[in-house]
């Protein structure tokens, strides 16, 4: 039997690490039913049996004392790897949580450590903490990305290039494809009236990284038009400054908003009912990562329009004809206006990036992280 730990965010707590360690935790269950899984959660969860995994609350949120999960570790009698799902938004400005992994290995708690960096930082971000951690990763068994960015970013910082394995984010393919937008629309409490002209959507956690701005400006360029438009905008609003550019966002195109945390199930279903997804990201300087909403868009099948941005890069590698350059609502006009005037062609262009999204899928991912894992476990007995 083969027995795995996770420290991670874990639902409820509203965190795209939280729903990315359900997926894979789910995934690996489904494809290796022998498996025992445990997840060593923040407190925001609660302890439970769920039936692919054990929950067990074991750290508080940027803490500077993981002891809590060495004990947890202990009394379950330990795991065979203990996989890190780390953000430094989770784990703070400090190695805690390294010296906890690494004290478990040496005390025979766990046979291999794995971390998956979410964030992987440049010298450019200033940020002296994460540096510091990064250089010391090579002490782990494995060190999980998700881009090319962040593999040779984190390799050029010192890393043991063999213990870097890049394992794509997973993506989950949109189970209501196909279902009638009047029924999606009613499941999700909205009008139906909505069904009129054009559906815009932009979801996910509201943050002024989103491009909020960017799309306002863009709407108000192009003019009369973007009155026949809906726009969808939803998630948890985690900046209340942005509450003006969507009261004014109303007013420039027929808006609905949904101002809460939207589980996947909600954010796949608004996926469905769009006719464009939009991305217009900024990214914060010297920082990579991989887009969990991307790959949730992605797998909708739908077309999109994103900036060049690392966040994004996928997109950009598999379709740059509907990126755009960052902070340019010019641009994001004539993108859209392109996109609505040569809809089917845009669906067609989009084959090599939905190919990708078949090929990601979380059964996928999880079956290269259950090979890693034996991996790691061979080349320690």
């Amino acid at each position: 039997m083969l027995r795995l730990g996770y420290v991670s965010t874990y639902p409820p707590t509203h965190c795209g690490v939280a729903e990315y360690t359900r997926f894979l935790t789910t995934s690996l269950k489904s494809i290796y039913p022998e498996a025992k899984i445990t997840v060593f959660s923040d407190y925001g969860s609660s302890y439970r049996v769920e039936p692919h995994a054990e929950i067990r609350p074991s750290f508080e949120r940027s803490s500077r004392d993981y002891h809590g999960v060495l004990d947890e570790l202990g009394e379950v009698g330990g795991v065979d790897v203990l996989h890190v799902q780390h953000e430094y938004g989770i784990f703070g400005k400090n190695d805690a949580i390294l010296e906890a992994c690494l004290e478990a290995r040496d005390e025979r708690l766990v046979k291999a450590v794995a971390f998956t960096m979410h964030s992987v930082h440049h010298p450019l971000s200033g940020y002296s903490y994460s540096l510091n951690f990064q250089r010391r990763l090579s002490s782990v068994d494995a060190v999980i990305v998700h881009s090319y960015l962040m593999e040779f970013e984190i390799q050029n910082q010192g890393v043991d290039p063999l213990v870097i394995h890049r394992i794509p984010h997973g993506t989950l393919l949109n189970p209501y494809l196909g279902h009638p937008r009047y029924k999606l629309l009613r499941s999700l409490g909205l009008e139906e009236s909505m069904l009129k002209g054009l559906t815009l959507t932009l979801f996910g956690f509201l943050r002024k990284d989103k491009g909020l701005d960017t799309l306002l400006e863009a709407l108000r360029e192009i003019g009369y038009e973007a009155g026949s438009m809906n726009i969808m905008i939803g998630g948890e609003l985690r900046d209340r400054e942005l509450l003006e550019q969507i009261e004014e966002l109303g007013r420039v195109a027929r808006l609905t908003f949904i101002d809460k945390y939207l589980t996947s199930d909600e954010i796949l279903k608004i996926a469905s009912i769009a006719d464009i997804i939009l991305l217009p990201y900024r990214d914060k300087y010297g920082v990579y990562s991989v887009s969990g909403i991307l790959h949730l868009s992605m797998g909708s099948f739908k077309p999109l329009i994103g900036s060049r941005v690392p966040r994004l890069i996928e997109l950009y590698q598999f379709a740059p004809r509907v990126t755009i350059p960052p902070k340019k609502p010019a641009e994001l006009v004539k993108k859209l206006k392109w996109m609505m005037n040569n809809y089917d062609y845009a669906v067609a262009y989009m084959a090599h990036l939905y190919s990708y999204a078949v090929r990601t899928q979380w059964l996928r991912m999880a079956r290269r992280h259950l090979n890693l894992y034996h991996e790691l476990l061979r080349s320690r007995s």
